[in-house]
């Protein structure tokens, strides 16, 4: 086995040495979140059904977005996602599966922001969301693929256009992912 205490860098240093002469803040950071896509699927053939939360404050107050928020320090992202779906929508103890990773720039209007989405897919009954938190609403909203497009409708109309930040294109993976097509 190696001894990384006696290992030198090129510039002379132990590995102990470097850390201690390391500025964390010589890199700026991104904020990271999680966010939840909920699937609820019928037995009765319906179209599945996406969770959506109507957000309580700014950015995009009063706009509907998937639940979801920040990491705290010293948390992981698997456990913000599951403390922000907690958080907003009292549901707790799904199994998540990642969809992936969004770091577009410009995706929150807060700054520079990369959000871990993950989904889980419930039964028609399984889980009774209730507003919390970040949320003045819970509502589900309904998802149909046609020829790979997605399309999320509430109460029969488009809501594609009042989804906050990059939302749309993280259900749109998520339906992929889940396999809804």
């Amino acid at each position: 086995m190696c001894n990384m205490d006696s290992i030198r860098d090129s510039k002379g240093l132990t590995e102990a040495e470097f850390l201690e002469r390391y500025d964390p803040d010589k890199y700026p950071k991104p904020s990271l979140t999680a966010d939840i896509v909920i699937f609820k699927v019928h037995d009765d053939g319906r179209d599945p059904e996406v969770l959506l939360i109507r957000r309580k404050g700014h950015p995009f107050i009063g706009h509907l977005a998937l639940p979801g928020g920040f990491a705290e320090r010293g948390e992981t992202i698997e456990t913000t996602a599951a403390r922000e779906l907690a958080e907003e929508t009292g549901v707790n103890g799904l199994e998540m599966k990642l969809v992936g990773i969004y770091s577009r720039p410009g995706r929150d209007p807060r700054g520079w922001t990369v959000s871990a989405a993950y989904t889980a897919t419930v039964k028609s009954d399984e889980i009774n969301p209730v507003a919390g938190d970040d949320a003045s609403d819970v509502c589900w909203a309904t998802v149909t693929m046609t020829e790979g497009q997605v399309e999320v409708t509430l109460d029969g109309k488009s809501v594609i256009e009042e989804l906050a930040f990059d939302h749309y294109e993280i259900i749109s993976d998520a339906c992929r992912c889940a396999a809804l097509d």
